[in-house]
């Protein structure tokens, strides 16, 4: 409101505003007063959950600002000004997570799912022998469809959850010994050397 103040000193030699005064003060009213966003219309039940979609649907926190029509520093104010803001981002990334996590690990696992289809049920009926009329009726099938582990699911899955053991490059630990069950296998392979040589 500081700005409308100094807007009204603004004003020509005979007391009138100026027409570029005079647009920037319609401007600020569109706006909201101060041209910037109240953030009543976001911290109620709707702009939450308008927030809450956004987040969901993986948009970064400076694309939610410029969505809501707010600088990213005001945004960021909202946040540790109001908790209930800070804590819809939070449920609704939480949220997408999980989701992307449990299909992730259905797309490794494979999984059944049920596909309906259309199809059509034909009736024939006779009289006197001969045939007298069609019936053709539409219905709607229930298949039972699998879908294979992916290959690819798989191997994203464990390089993430079991990295030592699943990474591309294995190294050798730092003292020398060999990896696994290499020691036991060369010695094997040198009790049969020394066997076959006996």
């Amino acid at each position: 409101m500081k700005y409308f103040a100094r807007l009204s000193g603004e004003r020509g030699v005979e007391g009138a505003l100026s027409p570029t005064t005079l647009v920037k003060i319609k401007w600020l009213i569109q706006k909201g007063g101060d041209g910037m966003a109240k953030y009543d219309k976001w911290i109620c039940e709707d702009g939450l959950l308008q927030i809450s979609a956004w987040a969901r649907d993986g948009l970064s926190e400076k694309d939610i600002a410029n969505n809501m029509g707010v600088a990213y520093s005001t945004f960021n104010d909202w946040k540790k000004r109001f908790s209930e803001l800070s804590e819809a981002l939070k449920k609704s990334k939480a949220i997408a997570d999980i989701v992307v996590e449990n299909a992730l690990y259905r797309n490794a696992t494979g999984y059944s799912y049920i596909e309906q289809v259309s199809a059509t049920k034909k009736e024939v009926f006779y009289k006197d022998g001969k045939r007298d009329k069609e019936i053709v009726t539409p219905i709607a099938l229930d298949l039972v469809r699998h879908k294979p582990p992916e290959t690819t699911a798989q191997i994203y899955w464990l390089k993430n959850r079991k990295p030592i053991e699943w990474r591309d490059k294995r190294e050798p630990p730092e003292d020398g010994k060999p990896v696994d069950g290499m020691e036991s296998l060369m010695e094997k392979i040198k009790k049969r050397k020394e066997e076959s040589e006996s």
